[in-house]
């Protein structure tokens, strides 16, 4: 019998992001052969059907999950059990009304929504159709996962939610490419096909995770008090739903929001760069890299700010129902000095090696590399904006999300257009325009929260600002040093060997310089039982 072990809000964390930074990490690599089969026109297509299909999946796995775990450690908190397991079972019931519902919007209205995000002279809209109903499928069963993931979450069982994303990404994968490379050099299909099982293995990793979390919660029934049979009048029941409903809708806005700043500027990009001069082939090409290629990248760095708030959530919740404010200032804390001590420095390290980065996985390229030099940069305010919001959602702030998530959003809409004009005349590259008017959404957004926090929650920071001056001191540092061995490298050779070589050697470099600095604040948060043994062998041995 597989036993629950509930997690210590840095223990969770640890664990949550290390799973999903593993499965970032495998959603990186598989894409080296898999660009290789499908090529640039295939990674176009790919990258519709993803864009769309992340803003169903932004409901089901954002919003419905989260509230879910919301409600459960706080029902917890109150022993209110019989209403947190009837909450769950509600939960269930809507949500496999949601996802026959999302299946059937874009199976039967793919051709209205290719008809909106289409670019004559690319892809056929035949092709964008034909992906964007493979994908529907997938919607069938990724929210039934979600709601299973949100309860164990909420009782801070984080080991088996983060276990089953390793789970779900493994299965993806071997299914991506075992399918393509099927179709297109065993069967000689039309790539369409390629990219159509590609998209589809979404569905099938989530059913075998799916699996594996049933049988974990058929084991546990009582632990997790599923085998309780609560009675409840329809009125009452009427009454959770509205609750379920009223906590996801902020989930909802603010992963939808994220997931809008990429539409918004896919959408935009792809109106606005052939007006200046750039042919269908490198807009579309652009625009995959907003929307897919470029975001492989930064998806690592989000996996940070992602495992964060899965153990954030049900602490912060927990602890704030309980009236224990000291501690809920103190993990938010933790939180953003995580995002100063691991984030900043991986966004960089990324970003001064974009040209290796790029040329690894994808080939030689030139806009490639420079556009996730500057996305990566922009992905640390991303990954504030979420912990941010979380943390307002979980403290009960709607007001506050809707306020600072809708002008952030008017200012990215505002100002894309006009930046990529305004770029494009300055001889600068117009696509640069689009990722500055993300950076300035993020950055009003952030300023909101931040300031509410203090000003209202009497949320303190001041230890984490006294941190930056020596982390920006040690980059500027360790980015000089990777500067100059990278005038001994061959940083723009074709070969995918030397430039591995090269991001090993700069990131042995970056990382013991940086560490040396930074060796004990990093310590602070990472958990207890691992920064002691870090200590204690430190401490062993000095450096002098």
């Amino acid at each position: 019998m597989s036993q629950l072990k509930k997690s210590s809000f840095l223990e969770g964390a640890f664990i949550a992001t290390a799973c999903i930074v593993i499965s970032k990490i495998l959603g990186i690599l598989y894409v080296i052969p898999f660009y290789q089969i499908i090529g640039e026109d295939g990674g176009a297509l790919y990258g519709y059907a993803y864009n769309i299909y992340n803003v169903f999946l932004t409901v089901s796995s954002a919003g419905i999950p989260f509230a879910i775990c919301k409600l459960t450690s706080e029902y917890n908190a109150k022993e209110e059990l019989d209403k947190m397991v009837r909450m769950y079972r509600i939960a269930t019931r809507f949500i496999v009304l949601f996802s026959l519902l999302s299946f059937c919007i874009c199976f039967f209205f793919a051709g209205a929504i290719a008809d909106l995000i289409h670019v004559e002279g690319g892809n056929r809209k035949s092709d964008v159709v034909f992906v964007l109903r493979s994908i529907s499928f997938t919607l069938l069963i990724v929210p039934l996962l979600s709601v299973r993931r949100g309860y164990l979450q909420g009782h801070k069982y984080i080991r088996q939610y983060s276990f089953s994303q390793v789970i779900e990404q493994l299965v993806r994968i071997i299914v991506i490419l075992a399918g393509s490379t099927g179709a297109v050099y065993f069967l000689h299909l039309p790539i369409r096909y390629a990219v159509g099982i590609s998209v589809l293995s979404a569905g099938i990793g989530a059913l075998i995770s799916y699996g594996y979390l049933g049988r974990i919660v058929h084991q546990n029934r009582a632990t997790i008090y599923l085998n309780r049979k609560p009675m409840g009048s329809k009125a009452e029941d009427r009454l959770i739903f509205k609750e379920i409903f009223f906590c996801a809708v902020p989930f909802i806005i603010i992963n939808l929001a994220n997931t809008l700043y990429t539409s918004t500027d896919m959408i935009l990009v792809l109106n606005t760069l052939p007006k200046l001069g750039f042919t269908p082939q490198a807009t579309e090409f652009i625009s995959s890299v907003f929307t897919t290629w470029g975001t492989k990248y930064n998806a690592i760095i989000a996996a940070v700010s992602t495992g964060l708030i899965v153990s954030l959530i049900p602490h912060i919740v927990s602890d704030y129902t309980k009236g224990n404010h000291q501690k809920v200032n103190e993990n938010f804390n933790k939180c953003l000095k995580i995002l100063l001590l691991i984030v900043v420095p991986l966004a960089v390290f990324i970003s001064i090696n974009a040209n290796s980065f790029w040329t690894v996985f994808y080939g030689v390229s030139v806009t490639g590399p420079s556009m996730i030099r500057m996305t990566i940069l922009v992905t640390i305010f991303d990954c504030l904006y979420m912990v941010l919001n979380s943390l307002l959602q979980s403290l009960n702030k709607q007001k506050t999300i809707y306020v600072s998530v809708i002008l952030g959003l008017l200012c990215n809409l505002i100002f894309d257009i006009p930046f990529m004009v305004l770029f494009s005349k300055l001889g600068l590259p117009a696509y640069s325009g689009a990722v500055f008017a993300t950076f300035c959404g993020f950055t009003v957004s952030n300023t909101i929260s931040l300031f509410f926090l203090r000003k209202n929650l009497n949320i303190h920071f001041g230890q984490t600002l006294q941190m930056i001056p020596r982390v920006i001191l040690s980059l500027i540092l360790v980015c000089v040093l990777t500067v100059l061995l990278q005038q001994i490298l061959p940083i723009h050779t074709a070969s995918k060997l030397l430039q591995i070589v090269n991001l090993a050697a700069t990131g042995i470099l970056y990382a013991g310089v940086y560490l040396v600095f930074n060796f004990r604040a990093v310590c602070e948060v990472l958990p207890e039982r691992l920064a002691a043994k870090l200590l204690h062998k430190k401490n062993k041995n000095p450096i002098e």
